[in-house]
């Protein structure tokens, strides 16, 4: 029984921890380097577009901080009345266009309770 690519994930927080994982973009760029099998520098450039920045900006954890606070994506410190957990997951998802398996579980859930 196959596990996969034993250093998939191991590589996707290096990178992702390396650009300074939420405290700037490197979760953003990551998330797309798994969900659409993108290389890193296609991943910056997309996400990037996303967000209305400069590639270079990514990795600037003051830029980064104002833009998820501005666009309620999660910051590393709790403020209240922001988006965290999975609903910063959810705003994640409709950013970039991709799907979260865990936000989808609970709207699917929830739309099964009402």
């Amino acid at each position: 029984m196959g596990v996969g690519d034993p250093v998939g994930m191991p590589m996707a927080h290096v990178l992702a921890s390396g650009m300074g994982g939420i405290r700037a973009a490197g979760d953003l760029v990551a998330r797309m380097q798994l969900h659409r099998k993108m290389r890193i520098s296609e991943a910056k450039a997309f996400v990037a577009g996303k967000l209305g920045v400069g590639v270079s900006d990514l990795s600037d954890e003051v830029v980064m901080r104002e833009l998820r606070e501005e666009l309620d994506i999660g910051v590393v410190t709790a403020m209240p009345g922001a988006a965290r957990g999975l609903a910063a997951k959810a705003r994640i998802g409709r950013l970039l266009g991709v799907e979260i398996a865990s936000v989808e579980t609970l709207r699917k859930k929830l739309n099964a309770e009402l």
